[in-house]
């Protein structure tokens, strides 16, 4: 006869809780995510001081967490839909920026007026009629992060194409 004592307390039917470097690497697993947001996601699981600033420290010299491809994984993710502006914003909201956030936002600014025409081009595809549907289609673009200037070269250009 077994002694249910002995029995592991998963067999017991009590759940264990995952250790706070274990959430973690689950939410990595998922997506990349910076080391601000894993603070702020965890933060209410953490029982003693200090403890998950270590577990982040340990994942990020063995280069789990890497802001770096944080912000790579959003603009990959994000910039086939958004404007620039749309996207700095997301990666403020991750506590992304410095000098990798700007390098990532000018190679945006770049691609901007192409990337605005074919966000465009999926939603409306034609020119606006009248002068209501050119300020829904302008505010759809501007909504999208998108900046002014493109987005009236967008609509413009739409009316060039008859």
């Amino acid at each position: 006869m077994r002694d249910e004592s002995s029995a592991s307390p998963a067999r017991k039917g009590l759940q264990l809780q995952p250790s706070l470097k274990g959430r973690a690497l689950r939410l990595l697993s998922q997506r990349e995510h910076s080391r601000a947001e894993l603070e702020r996601k965890l933060a209410p699981h953490e029982e003693v001081p200090g403890e998950l600033a270590k577990a982040l420290d340990e994942l990020q010299a063995r280069d789990f967490i890497n802001d770096g491809r944080a912000i790579e994984s959003v603009v990959h993710r994000r910039a086939s839909k958004l404007g620039a502006g749309r996207i700095k914003q997301e990666l403020a909201a991750k506590g992304l920026s410095g000098e990798a956030v700007a390098e990532a936002m000018a190679g945006l600014r770049e691609t901007e007026l192409s990337r605005a025409q074919e966000v465009w081009r999926k939603k409306f595809g034609q020119p606006p009629e009248d002068a209501a549907q050119k300020a829904k289609q302008m505010r759809f673009l501007l909504t999208r992060g998108f900046g002014a200037e493109v987005v009236r070269r967008v609509i413009q250009g739409s009316d060039d194409d008859l």
